[in-house]
């Protein structure tokens, strides 16, 4: 064999090589990806048993998904305690880490992160209007290093299921807090929905957690029922607008499903667990390499039903069959 064909033959099976190993490629750099430890700082406005749940439920998806904290991922896990100042401090902190990637958990939090980097990928979770509150441009390409999922609810469900519970309102009852963009959305939009049915909303605003028992006192005789959203500040303090509402036997209804053991009658809700893992799954394409702005925004499509005989009877309520019937949960 001359020298020519030698070099030609030599040069086939070289491209034959690299072309095989090329076909390999996606896959090896992703097992490479997967293999290789990542850091994800987490925060949380507070916590409650909501947004307890959607850190879990992310964490636990992220171990299916081949992130296991503890062997190829570090978790750094602060709570702003309802203090957006410390929310703020924790932002700085954690920009200052530059970590992987930022897991924010309710909007104040997603807010305070969104101000302090736009280079470090986030994911939040728990943010019921993601645009309102500025985080993203658009829920199908956010335009930037932000994306994640929403809790925001159908209103429709949310007014039948205060209908078919107090059959005779009127006027209902709702305490927020005025900073915090999630409940004012909620506010605007109840009104919204609920002025063609002859029915009013009556505000109740607390600015922090130790207001609550003050904001729900003024509702006292002025209401047929008080509706809570997601608010983080009212969900924290449950437990004392409880305590009013038995007093004065005005009917509880929510939108957080954890509220329901803590004192409402009744709360249709998201599951956040299932929100948790939505979010986690978010996580793990962008630690794998995708781009947050490619990455629509998650809708939570499922609610639950969790109702509580026991608050129906203190807060004089008759929960109906078909509710009983239509309930995830029915707590004792």
């Amino acid at each position: 064999m001359n020298n020519f064909l030698k070099t030609t033959l030599w040069a086939s099976l070289v491209a034959l090589t690299l072309a095989a190993c090329g076909g390999d490629k996606p896959t090896a750099q992703a097992d490479l990806v997967a293999s290789q430890a990542k850091t994800v700082a987490i925060t949380a406005i507070v916590e409650h048993p909501a947004l307890d749940a959607a850190r879990q439920g992310a964490l636990d998806q992220l171990a299916k998904e081949g992130f296991k904290e503890g062997e190829n991922l570090t978790v750094n896990f602060q709570s702003a305690q309802g203090n957006m100042a410390t929310a703020g401090q924790i932002a700085r902190q954690f920009t200052s880490d530059n970590p992987d990637l930022i897991y924010a958990i309710a909007t104040p939090s997603a807010q305070a992160i969104a101000a302090a980097t736009q280079d470090i990928p986030v994911v939040f979770s728990a943010v019921t209007d993601p645009i309102e509150a500025r985080l993203v441009a658009s829920l199908e390409n956010s335009g930037n290093n932000i994306t994640g999922a929403s809790d925001a609810l159908p209103y429709e469900p949310q007014i039948a299921l205060i209908q078919e519970l107090v059959p005779t309102v009127k006027n209902v009852g709702y305490v927020f807090s005025p900073g915090e963009v999630n409940s004012t959305v909620v506010l605007r939009t109840l009104k919204e929905k609920l002025a063609p049915l002859g029915i009013n909303v009556i505000e109740a605003p607390a600015q922090k957690s130790s207001d609550i028992t003050q904001a729900a006192n003024s509702l006292v005789g002025r209401v047929d029922v008080i509706y809570t959203s997601t608010d983080n500040n009212v969900i924290n303090a449950y437990e004392a607008l409880y305590q009013v509402a038995k007093t004065a036997k005005i009917p509880l209804i929510a939108a957080n499903t954890s509220t329901v053991e803590r004192g409402a009658v009744a709360a249709l809700g998201v599951n956040y667990t299932d929100l948790g893992k939505e979010s986690g799954k978010i996580i793990a394409r962008i630690l794998k390499g995708e781009k947050p702005a490619d990455i629509p925004v998650h809708i939570s499509e499922n609610l639950d039903l969790y109702v509580s005989k026991k608050h129906a009877a203190e807060q004089g309520v008759t929960l109906p069959q078909a509710v009983l019937d239509r309930a995830a949960k029915v707590v004792e």
